[in-house]
């Protein structure tokens, strides 16, 4: 059980009825949606958006940027936010926040108050994520969890895959302003139906936050993510890069010594204390190294290599999506049968020989073997994802849960920066300069960085090896079944 060291009340109001209940996955599966789709939809509309700003195509990277530095910095302030003002009133403001950032992104005329009104778009996505997956861990009993779980994980799977696909077509058939105006119609619904029916949990006795470990945690994740972004280009020098890293270490290395004299920290560290937390985050962190990297490496494998179009490398990898939905009714019988300790240790084993199938794929791979490789791949990741986001909560006392919720979607928000640098990395090490123009040695290349991070990622397995067999029991109900079929 957690070690939280002081016993809070949480306030609700009101009771969810079942028709909110029923309703409550949507509103966040349509919230991870939005701010899942805009990390990757503007991919594909950088040429056009530079153009029409009178920039060159690398000073977009500032926009690109500054939403995964917001999402970085505001993430950890999240779960102190839901737990003052409730959990209702800070998702609203979450959209309405992102829902304003979108439209002013959408009439910026200069590249400045571009990336400034996508600091106000990532202020927003921060707090959906988190402050959602809390509202559910409220609302349901653990043993609801994989299913509620599994269902709002699918639009943050298939998100990445459509966004550099519908980047694509609104530039080619409207305009680029488009892909921000998308999100009000969305937003302004979703605004609604939360006042209407989503659930105000609040915390009685909330205490101060902690500014000194904001200023120092998020200043800390904020340079980590800035060098990640820039890692492998030439924007800056190698003593740059060397001297920022040192320094957001640093000031991460302060946050902890702060943190562990601090009674309520910005973030509750002693919750890894906790062997299902700490497995759960830690195993998430470094299995999505090896996987943060796919949405980089399969278009490159696809597009520079293999030769498809945008739209064709679009639409061999969106069998994952379906693959995606597919398992998304049997992840409960799985855990519930198997265990967490024993879906996630094979399951990230099968992940990780995947991830080196898909170095087989060269210019003669039938197009139905990478259809059918994309499907399994979907799956299995769902089946990972929904594992390791619910076995956050598992052994977690109620109090915890904005801490727990907080610190899996900081840890989330950095294994994706971490994955796709070391995909960059990888493939950089692997493809020799100028094998672009060379489609075998480029395959080859992205090969090699497959293997490498497949290798990576069953070495990820050692992490949730430290589970014991009945660890989950209260969120698959393991117990349960094992009391009806005892020879089971």
């Amino acid at each position: 059980m957690s070690s939280s060291t002081t016993s809070r009340t949480t306030i609700q109001d009101p009771v969810p009825s079942d028709a909110a209940k029923g309703l409550l996955p949507w509103l966040v599966a349509v919230a991870f949606f939005m701010e899942s789709l805009d990390t990757t939809i503007l991919n594909t509309a950088v040429p056009a958006i530079s153009e029409a700003l009178s920039v060159t195509p690398l000073s977009m990277k500032a926009v690109l940027a500054s939403y995964t530095l917001s999402l970085a910095v505001f993430i950890p302030i999240s779960g102190w936010m839901a737990d003052k003002f409730g959990t209702r009133r800070v998702f609203a403001f979450a959209i309405g926040l992102f829902t304003l950032g979108s439209f002013l992104c959408g009439i910026s005329t200069s590249i400045h108050l571009l990336v400034a009104f996508r600091v106000v778009q990532g202020m927003g996505g921060a707090m959906m994520v988190p402050v959602g997956r809390l509202t559910l861990v409220r609302t349901f009993p653990k043993s609801d969890l994989i299913r509620i779980m599994s269902f709002v994980s699918i639009p943050a799977l298939i998100a990445p895959m459509l966004g550099p696909v519908a980047g694509g077509f609104i530039v080619d058939y409207f305009h680029w302003r488009v892909i921000f105006f998308l999100n009000i119609p969305i937003g302004i619904i979703g605004l609604i139906l939360v006042y209407m029916h989503l659930p105000n949990y609040c915390e009685a006795d909330t205490p101060p936050l902690d500014i000194v470990g904001l200023i120092l945690f998020g200043s800390g994740i904020a340079l980590l993510s800035y060098v990640l972004e820039v890692f492998g280009e030439h924007a800056l020098s190698s003593r740059e890069i060397v001297s920022l890293l040192a320094l957001s270490i640093a000031l991460l290395i302060g946050y902890w010594l702060h943190a562990r004299v601090l009674k309520f920290p910005l973030l509750r560290l002693n919750l890894f204390a906790i062997r299902t937390f700490r497995a759960s985050v830690n195993g998430s962190f470094f299995t999505r190294l090896g996987i943060g990297g796919v949405p980089f490496l399969l278009p490159l494998l696809y597009q520079t290599g293999l030769g498809f179009t945008p739209i064709q490398s679009g639409l061999l990898i969106m069998p994952q999506a379906l693959g995606a939905m597919s398992i998304k009714a049997v992840i409960r019988r799985l855990l519930a049968l198997i265990g967490y300790r024993g879906v996630l240790v094979s399951n990230t084993i099968l992940i990780g020989i995947l991830l080196m199938v898909f170095s087989t794929i060269g210019l003669h791979t039938p197009v139905w073997f990478i259809l059918v490789l994309a499907y399994f791949y979907g799956g299995f990741t769902s089946l990972q994802y929904t594992s390791m986001n619910t076995l956050v909560y598992a052994d977690m006392d109620e109090p915890d849960t904005s801490s727990a919720s907080t610190i899996a979607s900081t840890m989330q928000q950095m294994s994706i920066s971490f994955g796709v640098a070391a995909a960059g990395l990888t493939t950089a090490f692997f493809v020799p300069s100028g094998a672009s123009r060379v489609p075998q040695e480029m395959i080859h290349g992205i090969h090699l960085a497959f293997r490498t991070l497949g290798g990576l990622t069953i070495l990820s397995t050692i992490v949730f090896a430290s589970l014991k067999s009945g660890d989950g029991d209260a969120v698959s109900q393991q117990k349960i079944m094992r009391q009806h079929h005892p020879d089971g």
